[in-house]
């Protein structure tokens, strides 16, 4: 049995400008998942950096209010919010609200940096 705490995992600024908390990794981890699963946090007013993964990519919204960005798309979302982002897009998002804006992320195959353009 594996299980990984947010708390013990340490936190960073990713390329994105998003702070991030990898639970789940293939290279970090000794699992057997093709995908990766992070913590995401936007703080209050700020915009993550535009980007795109040559991978598939899945936001679910934990807390919070935002506006998710793909392509030439946009759409309010709120907590309990699934969004698909598939590979190639151009992604950001902006937390709308007065707190936080968490998420999950699971990226399919697992994140790796050179599979990542940041704008």
């Amino acid at each position: 049995m594996f299980i990984q705490k947010l708390q013990s995992c340490p936190e960073f600024i990713a390329g994105d400008n998003t702070l991030l908390r990898e639970l789940l990794h293939p290279d970090k981890q000794p699992l057997a998942l093709r995908y990766s699963l992070a913590h995401a946090i936007v703080p209050v007013s700020e915009t993550s950096t535009p980007h795109s993964l040559s991978t598939s990519e899945v936001y679910y919204i934990l807390t919070g209010n935002g506006e998710m960005f793909i392509n030439d798309q946009s759409q309010p979302v709120e907590p309990g919010d699934a969004i698909y982002i598939p590979s190639n897009a151009k992604q950001s998002i902006r937390n709308t609200g007065r707190e936080p804006l968490s998420f999950i992320c699971i990226v399919d195959p697992a994140w790796r940096k050179e599979n990542e353009t940041v704008y």
